[in-house]
This record gives structure tokens, sequence and C-alpha cells, in this order.
């Protein structure tokens, strides 16, 4: 099992499964989320709408139509209210709920963005400590999922990530 941390394109990654930072609505968005529903093309919209929706901190799995990843699994990460209105607690599900996912679809690679650090103004130490702790706790349990890479978009997330492993690796 692996655990990487790297810059780059979440929407290029040849994996089983990229994990969206969806908006409750599925329905694309700003951000990674548009990003992602650009490169998958009309097809993910499609097969988004009848989905209706999801809630925040769960996940829902779709195909990846024009991505190099197989599955999009679509994750609502908490918008960050303080932090006194369960948003770590949120944002672990968020991780947590997508390996589920993944496991569950046999995935053996997945590739996630910083969920909830952009437009949902999640402190970015705490949302990457979060994310490295529940996703190495996951990966000694794992069955089917050997590898996630965690796709930073700038250097100060890759910076936070690289902190975040030291911290809680």
């Amino acid at each position: 099992m692996a655990f990487d941390v790297i810059r780059g394109d979440i929407t290029k990654m040849r994996v089983d499964a990229i994990v969206n930072a969806a908006n409750t609505t599925l329905l694309g968005g700003g951000g990674v989320d548009g990003a992602i529903h650009q490169a998958a093309g009309p097809q993910l919209l499609a097969v988004c709408r009848p989905l209706h929706g999801c809630q925040t901190g769960e996940a829902k799995i779709t195909p990846g139509f024009k991505l190099p990843a197989k599955f999009v699994i679509h994750t609502p990460g908490p918008i960050w209210r303080g932090g006194t209105h369960h948003e770590a607690e949120l944002l672990h599900n968020s991780y947590l709920n997508s390996l589920k996912l993944a496991e569950k679809n046999q995935c053996q690679s997945v590739a996630f963005p910083s969920i909830s650090t952009g437009v949902y103004r999640f402190p970015l130490n705490e949302g990457a400590k979060i994310a490295v702790a529940t996703i190495l706790k996951f990966l000694k349990t794992a069955t089917f999922v050997k590898d996630v890479t965690m796709v930073c978009f700038d250097e100060g997330t890759y910076e936070a990530y690289l902190m975040a492993i030291k911290a809680v690796g």
C-alpha cells in the first residue's frame, strides 16, 4: 500500500477512481468540481441528475466517462462555519465514505483533491491532517484499495499535506 502527495491536475490521473469535491447537488460547480465535470463530458451531468444530490460527508459513484479514471466518487465536504458545526467530523466522513465506496467497487488506486479547503474555507492545515489520518488508517485494513494519491492544485496545499504526513504519519 502507498500514500503519495503530488502537485498536479486530478483530471489527468490514471487511477481507478478520482474523488470529486462536489457540492450537494452533484450537478457541477466551480473549482475541482467544475474541472471534473468539464473533463468528463456531458454524460457525467446526465448520470448525476437522477442521483438527487448527496449529503455532506456522504459519497456516490459514477463512471468517469472521458476521464482517464474509471470512476468518479462524488463527496460534498463541509462548508467551514467556525468549527462548531461538526465540520471536522463531516470532513473525516467525506474521506472515509469515499474510500469505502472505492473499496466496495474494488478500486485499487484512488486520487483525492483537498476537500473543502478551497471555496468552502476549511482551514488547510487542519483539513490536511484529517485527510492524512483518515487515509492512512483506512489503508491499514483495506482489501482492494492499495494506492492513494493526494493531488494538490497549488504549492501551498502541497506543502500543507507534506507537513500533515510528518505530523500524523
